[in-house]
């Protein structure tokens, strides 16, 4: 059935109440009639692959945003992205729309916190504008004036000379403003030629210099013979004049005679020497990837930059003085230091520069207004982009977008309380009810039951996921799902009275002519089967969903010893954690969660376990017979579409080797390569195996569209005259995990994947779904498929964040997962903020007690019972 309001007329309404969705079938919804109530806070939610996604961002972003840059000129349409049509039959009072995706990039290495924020343009440009300028020629400062902005020369009052202050961009260090020596990134990159010959009780010849083996032909060990450097003795014994030419030898040429290592083949070669420091650097320079970094790395120190200490600027661009202090010192500023010092710049300048200064420092304090609403006061200017939490990350994007009061918006916000702690979801719904008291809309995708509880309506996708949804299962207020039966999400809600407006801020008013929900809505009847219960507890669903540790044996297999120094905002630590259980690591966002584990713990143990010095901060580490510690992320899997679920769990493996075992394929002379939809020769030849072609629509966006020829289906005709158990490659290809499990039955290495991917609450997706497209608790679940029913006795496991984007029914399935990880004798590490996983949790960690320099302390470690009862805990208050 529908969910639309009662007795609905065709007629225009002057004022419409709520936006129209008619038949809506994009990815797994099925035909879908909704309304979605306009100057709201909607919720979307549902299980992992129910369809939220795809009717929030797939239907009510995609359309809104077209319509809106269809309203363009032609000429500029043709240089901006531009979504396709989204496959639904009708879309009405749909407002301009902006969409705020589930994880924002990781930044690139030139990118900060004042980059990313934009903080630092406006920085840049008050530095410019209004700053003392030293002359280039006797470096006396020349007091603020107005020839910068007015392009005028600037006359040195000492030497007489003229010169041209900087402007903005001949500020920044991602341009003209680099440092010269580390080209803006505030890092570099020196051999350590400790680490080119690690064993000096080798010879030459026995392989002592690694990089020649390594990252160079293997005869340079004959052109450094040529050069005058003994081979077969230990490099120990080399003299001082040869030990140079293998580290800093000159790039001449030498005669050799180069003999094959397979035959009896000779050869004369001139070949240039390339000794052992150069030839890493060689190797630095041509990497393009992660892949090839990680070969040199292990020959690399990295440290600050010495020549800008680490500012990335220049020293020109550090020249310029407001205040008295240059760019460099305001980027080491908090936020909240920031906010104080901006203020006060107009006062410290000239009468006539003044409304210039005030111009750009209330720019300044416009974005960092949004930035501090959202608990990033903590954060430094310089901080790198690269070690900014999901969480952090997100709320920068957020505060990005709403940074500009629009009215008649529609926000769609892919799950936004990502990387939140509890403690900051306020502030989350406060930067949300400002959105809908400037007139706006929100739509918000989320599995969070407290943000969901605070939405003024919600609808619940399912029942299942994939196949098993794609239907609205209720939708109504929140109070109204919690007493609707078919209703999953509704057990799951906290039962508040505080909901809607009322967790609005002081002062943000409520939104003006605010309509009601749709007539009739919330007493809709649900179009999916009922769905099943899933507890019989009707109290707390998530209470005890795998059996916890007793305290008194939490540490009886040995304890994890961690000493660390100061890094990033993190003070110095002694951190113990028990071995063969599950810990949490918990704090508010900024606590140092990320850098505790992920840049302490895990390069510490793998460190320890390949004797290699321990990271900078670790001032030790007892790794209680770990033997590998290893991070199962959220990364994508992939980049194009040729990844797929099939290929990346080794099930296509398996049934290729089937398909080229049957009569027909020995009869044509098939080998399992050709069933490869990649590069074998049954692939479909006008698609090239990706199931789809791009079509170029001129000054509308590219369509990618199914092949016309194969129909999506990846592989040729020919491949459809083979059959194995019945069924070809094709079809197999497109049936769920859960389908495949029957028809596989036969293969043993398969089919105990697909069963693994099924357990892990993955059998909703298709064996020939691509992997890159994947949200990223799935891309995280995949991974953990292969450790699955391994003996895990010395392995550590640390997940960051796995439960974003999953139901709260999912949590449940993923503890499960995690108790047979521990099961097996893995030790499990999550870093988390959800309340219900910390719960079942044997351990906890709290760091805090705030963000930046207000936390990066241990407040609090033990049970979760423990951690509830300490009053300096922000994660216990919660709990």
């Amino acid at each position: 059935m529908n969910h639309l309001p009662t007795g609905k007329t065709s007629i225009t309404p002057a004022n419409p109440t709520h936006i129209e969705v008619r038949g809506a079938r994009v990815h797994n919804l099925r035909n879908v009639n909704v309304d979605i109530p306009l100057g709201q806070l909607v919720g979307v939610c549902g299980v992992s692959g129910s369809g939220k996604s795809s009717l929030a961002l797939g239907v009510l972003y995609a359309e809104g945003s077209r319509r809106y840059l269809e309203a363009l000129s032609t000429y500029t349409r043709r240089r901006m992205g531009q979504a396709a049509r989204a496959d639904v039959d009708e879309v009405r009072y749909v407002p301009a729309a902006l969409a705020l995706h589930q994880r924002p990039s990781v930044p690139g290495v030139r990118s900060t916190f004042g980059t990313m924020s934009e903080l630092l343009n406006s920085l840049r440009l008050l530095f410019s504008r209004v700053g003392s300028h030293p002359c280039p020629h006797c470096g006396t400062y020349a007091p603020p004036s107005m020839s910068v902005a007015a392009e005028q020369p600037i006359t040195c009052a000492t030497c007489g000379k003229t010169f041209f202050g900087p402007g903005a961009e001949e500020l920044a260090f991602n341009s003209g403003g680099a440092c010269p020596t580390c080209g803006g990134t505030g890092t570099v990159r020196r051999v350590n030629e400790a680490a080119l010959v690690p064993d000096e009780s080798k010879t030459i010849n026995e392989g002592a210099v690694l990089p020649w083996g390594s990252l160079m032909w293997d005869l340079m060990k004959q052109v450094c013979g040529e050069m005058g450097v003994r081979l077969d003795v230990p490099f120990s014994e080399l003299t001082p004049e040869e030990r140079d030419i293998v580290f800093h030898g000159p790039a001449e040429k030498r005669h050799i005679l180069y003999k094959a290592k397979k035959g009896d083949n000779f050869a004369e070669l001139d070949f240039t020497y390339y000794n052992a420091v150069y030839t890493v650097e060689n190797a630095l320079a041509k990497a393009k990837d992660e892949k090839g970094l990680a070969r040199v790395a292990r020959f690399l120190t990295e440290g600050p930059c010495p020549d800008c200490e680490g500012t990335r600027l220049s020293a020109a661009a550090r020249g310029p003085l407001v205040r008295g202090i240059n760019l460099a010192k305001a980027c080491k500023m908090t936020l909240d230091e920031a906010v104080t010092w901006v203020d006060g710049v107009p006062e410290t300048l000239a009468e006539d520069l003044r409304p210039m200064a005030v111009s750009i420092c209330e720019s300044f304090q416009h974005t960092a207004r949004r930035l501090l609403e959202l608990g990033l006061g903590y954060l430094s200017l310089d901080r790198a982009g690269s070690t900014l939490s999901t969480g952090e990350r997100q709320r920068v994007q957020l505060a990005r977008a709403v940074r500009n009061r629009t009215t008649g918006v529609l926000y769609v916000l892919d799950e936004p309380s990502i990387g939140l702690h509890p403690a900051n979801i306020d502030g989350l719904l406060g930067v949300m009810r400002d959105l809908l008291a400037d007139g706006n809309s929100v739509a918000m995708v989320d599995h969070d039951t407290r943000i969901l509880a605070a939405a003024d309506y919600l609808v619940e996708m399912g029942p299942e996921a994939g196949a098993g949804g794609g239907h609205v299962v209720a939708c109504g207020t929140p109070g109204e799902l919690r007493a609707d039966d078919r209703s999953l999400i509704g057990r799951y809600l906290p039962d508040s009275e505080t909901k809607g407006i009322a967790n609005a801020p002081a002062g943000a008013a409520a939104a003006p002519n605010a309509p009601a929900a749709p007539a009739g809505a919330s007493a809709c009847v649900a179009e999916a089967p009922e769905a099943a219960s899933l507890s019989a507890s009707t109290s707390d669903p998530m209470s005890n969903v795998r059996p916890r540790c007793p305290e008194g044996q939490l540490f009886e297999h040995g304890t994890i010893h961690l000493e660390t120094s100061p890094l990033h905002t993190v003070h110095e630590l002694s951190v113990d954690l028990p071995v063969n259980r599950l810990t949490a690591v918990t704090g508010v966002s900024g606590s140092g969660k990320t850098t505790l584990v992920l840049e302490e713990l895990i390069p510490a143990l793998n460190n320890a376990n390949a004797d290699e010095t321990l990271p900078a901060s670790v001032r030790g580490i007892d790794p209680a017979g770990i033997v590998r510690a290893q991070l199962i992320d959220a990364t994508p899997i992939g980049a194009n579409v040729r990844s797929t679920v099939a290929t990346y769990c080794g099930a296509l493996d398996d049934l290729r080797r089937a398909f080229a075992h049957t009569d027909e394929a020995k009869a044509a002379g098939l080998k399992a390569g050709a069933f490869s939809y990649n590069t074998g020769k049954l692939r479909c030849p006008t698609c090239d195996g990706t199931g789809q072609v791009s079509l170029d629509v001129q000054f509308l966006p590219d369509v990618d569209v199914p092949c016309p020829d194969c129909r999506g289906r990846r592989y040729g005709a020919e491949a459809d005259a083979i059959t194995w158990n019945g069924h070809t490659l094709a079809q197999l290809m497109a049936m769920s995990i859960v389908e495949a499990l029957d028809a596989c039955a036969s293969l043993k290495k398969a089919h105990a994947m697909l069963q693994t991917l099924h357990d892990l609450g993955l059998g909703y997706l298709t064996l020939g779904e691509a992997t890159p497209a994947l949200s990223g608790g799935e891309a995280q679940r995949l991974k953990l498929a292969s450790e699955m029913g391994k003996a895990q006795d010395g392995a550590l496991f640390v997940f960051d964040e796995p439960t974003i984007g999953l139901h709260p029914r999912d949590v449940r399935t993923l503890l499960n997962v995690f108790q047979h990880l521990v099961e097996q004798g893995a030790t499990v590490v999550v870093i988390e903020h959800d309340l219900d996983f910390i719960r079942n949790a044997d351990y906890v960690i709290d760091l805090g007690p705030g963000g930046g320099e207000a936390g990066g302390r241990v407040v609090a470690c033990g049970t979760p019972e423990q951690i509830a009862a300490n009053p300096d805990s922000v994660t216990g208050r919660y709990l």
